[in-house]
């Protein structure tokens, strides 16, 4: 049984790196382990990833499908039973629904869906209403206005691309 203070490494574990291509002397010298021959023989070969030997790989061969538009927006769903927390004739807007606790996060937008019944008058401002919330929120006494999207002010994007592409006086 041996102590730690005296472990020592298993015979044979360590060897020299193997020195290939350095002549016939070396036991691996001409093909250099290589054999003769053939694509495996040549440097640069094709041995990534999905190769299949020239065949079609199967990521070419798969059909591709779905797609995500570059400029989507995405906007924060309240429904109209979220509603019920405010009082009779007050007004929905974003920073009411935020500081209700109903929207949280960056969002393009708010949009209200149709779940749900409303049973009090209130003056909904938001960007997108569907059709059955704009009948709900309009049969129980209230009104709907929508606001447009706003991502950036339009003096902001004049004075962003002021001057670009004009010609430079060198």
């Amino acid at each position: 049984m041996s102590s730690l203070h005296k472990l020592s490494r298993p015979n044979r574990s360590w060897h020299r790196k193997k020195r290939v291509g350095r002549g016939q002397g070396s036991g691996l010298g001409k093909t250099a382990g290589r054999g003769g021959k053939g694509q495996k023989a040549r440097t640069g070969n094709m041995r990534f990833e999905g190769f299949e030997g020239g065949q079609s790989p199967l990521q070419r061969r798969l059909p591709k499908f779905g797609f995500l538009a570059p400029n989507r927006k995405h906007f924060a769903i309240v429904h109209l039973d979220d509603l019920a927390a405010f009082p009779a004739g007050s007004t929905v807007d974003e920073p009411a629904l935020r500081a209700a606790g109903l929207v949280k996060g960056q969002w393009d937008g708010v949009k209200l869906l149709s779940r749900g019944a409303l049973k009090t008058k209130l003056l909904v401002r938001l960007h997108r209403v569907s059709a059955h919330a704009r009948e709900a929120v309009e049969k129980a006494g209230g009104s709907v206005d929508l606001l447009p999207l706003m991502t950036h002010a339009a003096e902001a994007a004049a004075r962003a691309h002021a001057g670009k592409g004009a010609a430079s006086k060198a």
